[in-house]
């Protein structure tokens, strides 16, 4: 569906991959870094685990969406963009115009 798909919904999703990386490295968990640093010397060590295991949650659901828009690309440049990786028919315009990463058409998605 590669041909099929609008020039726009590449634009989408390389737009979104620029905004995916951008917050993981505002949260320091870009290419190089492994996540915030924090002082050790700071007195509510709760606080700072707390706020720790919130932030590192919130870049693992990035990446993940990262790498479902990245993998959209790819199925972009393949010619396979729009096809339910599950049952191999067409997925719905309107659930690729809502979810321009979606793997699976709404009646595979469903069953999950």
């Amino acid at each position: 569906m590669a041909s099929d798909a609008p020039v726009d919904t590449r634009a989408l999703l390389q737009q979104e991959r620029e905004a995916l990386r951008h917050q993981l490295e505002e949260l320091g968990f870009g290419d190089e870094g492994g996540g915030l640093s924090y002082d050790a010397n700071f007195a509510d060590t709760s606080q700072v685990t707390a706020e720790r295991g919130e932030v590192e949650a919130l870049a693992g659901s990035l990446r993940e969406a990262l790498d479902e828009v990245e993998h959209a690309l790819v199925k972009l440049d393949q010619g396979t963009y729009g096809v339910c990786e599950k049952c191999q028919r067409p997925i719905n315009v309107a659930r690729l115009e809502a979810m321009p990463a979606a793997r699976l058409c709404i009646d595979c998605a469903s069953q999950r």
